[in-house]
């Protein structure tokens, strides 16, 4: 990466032309207050924790929504919820030294697919909004939930004040509420209506208009995440944005090139300048 690449992206970042994008990779040096374990952050080590610590079956380790589905027809839609919950919500965690790093920059509109909670503690200072997806529920075509944070709680609402930072977090959080995209039925029914432009508030559908994106901790070898992307970064700029590989595929390098994306063959650690231990 140049110096004037590296120059441009951290101003994007802070003037809100350039939208952070991001993926478990964020969360490589976080771990377990009590064990020291790593967080379960990528598609393997979230089949494995939640499967108590061993792998399943070569089928179902593809892809955690696989996985998801199969414990959700085994044991039940709550048990996915209650090991997310137990998992992100419950479990004590160091902090991840690239949110520390995102804070200090705090960005105005943050998309986070993670499922952890430290995106909304870098915020908790200042007054936001916090968008969770949400899937399979009756009496509502739309797939999300509006919340706004005033400093000390959540409370639900129905609009977005664009004024304050936006967070979104389209496969959820525990905090304020336990709501997850996990299994396969939930994400064909939160792309179905992502697609038809329902998982989506309306002042975010303005307010993306003409942004670029910045992806960084994710690879973009799955065609799940790809599809969720696609939609999420819909009206974006062109070119679209850049997107943090090392080592990128020959699949990971057409598909960047066919939407847009500049890949960055770099460490994303290397680009806030922190060390992560092995």
């Amino acid at each position: 990466m140049t110096p004037e690449l590296r120059a441009k992206l951290l101003a994007g970042l802070k003037d809100g032309s350039i939208v952070p994008y991001l993926g478990p990779g964020v969360l490589a040096d976080v771990k377990n207050v009590a064990t020291g374990a790593l967080i379960p952050a990528d598609s393997d080590s979230l089949i494995i924790a939640m499967n108590d610590g061993k792998p399943m079956a070569p089928k179902l380790m593809y892809e955690f929504p696989r996985a998801a589905m199969n414990v959700e027809l085994k044991r039940g839609r709550t048990s996915v919820t209650k090991f997310l919950n137990r998992t992100y919500g419950e479990t004590k965690w160091t902090r991840a030294a690239f949110h520390d790093w995102l804070q200090a920059i705090s960005p105005a509109y943050v998309i986070d697919i993670n499922r952890d909670t430290q995106l909304q503690a870098s915020y908790a200072a200042i007054p936001h909004n916090l968008i969770v997806g949400i899937a399979r529920i009756a009496g509502t075509a739309f797939r999300y939930k509006i919340f706004a944070w005033d400093g000390s709680a959540y409370q639900r609402a129905e609009t977005i004040d664009v004024s304050k930072p936006v967070l979104f977090k389209p496969m959820g959080t525990p905090l304020p509420e336990g709501d997850y995209i996990a299994s396969d039925a939930d994400y064909v029914d939160f792309i179905t209506e992502l697609m038809g432009g329902f998982s989506i508030p309306p002042e975010v559908k303005e307010l993306r208009k003409g942004k670029q994106y910045l992806l960084m901790g994710m690879r973009l070898n799955r065609d799940t995440e790809r599809m969720v992307m696609a939609d999420m970064i819909y009206s974006a700029a062109e070119p679209v944005g850049w997107v943090f590989i090392a080592e990128p595929t020959a699949k990971e390098k057409r598909y960047c090139k066919k939407i847009g994306l500049e890949i960055i063959d770099a460490d994303i650690f290397e680009f806030i300048g922190a060390a992560v231990a092995a």
